[in-house]
């Protein structure tokens, strides 16, 4: 499991910032305790000093400052006792003055032996939410939101079934990818059939679950990619270029990858090695990808390389829409 470095620079920041605002309210209270018993700062006072002295001596004579301080507190137990009595006076609990961390695993460090702790983890799946807000409708589009009302249960010319039947049980494959991420047995998916069928909506659904998740999601739009791929190789300062590195290491690296409208790109035979380039990287370094395009498999065929279009055959669970434009049909009733 990755994490988008970007993302990972604001959970942290967001992390400080709750620290810092809770030793701030910390010596807040402190001092309005203080105020309202002069003995109690007395207490405090001479319980700190003496810690303090004890590891001052302690550092200079180059020994561990543990057991000194164990028999400090031995000592002190009176103070201890008479501090806590105090604070009960005054309806405070026996550590209103200890400054006792959110998260007591990792100490609001974000880190424990070197892995990301379960709070970093959880302020990264939000700010990974937030940065997919800024291209993709995730507070509206939403597994729970997704309405097969849109879709005809009336049977389809040259299919088998309705578009609602067909829509069921693309809604069950990508709930259960987006839940079961990294478990499920399709690795990746590719969305395919005419524009208004709902592609976009579950790909924002998958978006949001996976993020929500803790996984790194990553999702574009194919001209945008390829754009990147080619500042990357035709930039004309070194600020570009790593700026294009950066975002192509973002596609390359993401947990999952969803590369949206597929075929709309200018199609040059740069985008050709690109396109491969991405998939075949992914693939190799077991990476999930869902993509979504107007082409058809045939489509896909006669538009790509064979290679890519071969890896794309044998490595993608395809999902084909079918039915009525449903922006049109919403605008209609509009």
């Amino acid at each position: 499991m990755g994490c988008d470095p970007i993302v990972l620079r604001r959970a942290a920041a967001r992390l400080a910032g709750q620290r810092q605002r809770r030793q701030e309210e910390l010596a807040q209270r402190r001092q309005t305790l203080f105020d309202r018993s002069p003995e109690l700062a007395q207490v405090d006072r001479q319980l700190r000093g003496t810690i303090l002295e004890v590891i001052t001596n302690c550092l200079k004579a180059g020994t561990d400052p543990g057991p000194a301080l164990r028999v400090i507190k031995d000592r002190n137990m009176a103070l201890q006792d008479r501090q806590a009595q105090l604070l009960r006076e005054l309806g405070c609990p026996p550590d209103a003055l200890a400054d006792v961390p959110l998260c007591r695993t990792c100490g609001d460090t974000g880190w424990v032996k070197g892995e990301m702790c379960g709070c970093l983890k959880a302020l990264c799946a939000q700010e990974q939410v937030k940065e997919l807000a800024r291209t993709l409708d995730v507070e509206n589009q939403t597994f729970d939101t997704f309405s097969l009302d849109w879709y005809s249960a009336l049977p389809w010319p040259g299919e088998g079934g309705s578009p609602r039947e067909n829509m069921e049980f693309i809604y069950e494959v990508c709930l259960n990818y987006a839940q079961k991420f990294e478990k499920f047995y399709f690795k990746n998916l590719f969305l395919t059939g005419d524009p208004g069928l709902g592609k976009t909506f579950l790909s924002a659904c998958i978006a949001r679950t996976v993020a929500e998740n803790g996984f790194w999601v990553v999702y574009d739009t194919a001209v945008h990619v390829f754009s990147k791929f080619e500042e990357q190789k035709f930039a004309k300062n070194v600020e570009e270029e790593q700026e294009a590195r950066r975002e192509t290491r973002r596609y390359l690296n993401c947990d999952l990858l969803i590369l949206d409208d597929l075929g709309s790109e200018l199609t040059t035979p740069f985008v050709q090695s690109a396109l491969y380039t991405l998939v075949n990287t992914r693939l190799t370094r077991d990476r999930r990808t869902v993509i979504s395009s107007n082409l058809t498999m045939d489509g896909v065929r006669a538009r790509y390389a064979g290679q890519t279009a071969s890896r794309l055959e044998g490595e993608y669970r395809v999902l084909r829409f079918f039915g009525d434009d449903i922006r049109l049909k919403r605008s209609a009733r509009l």
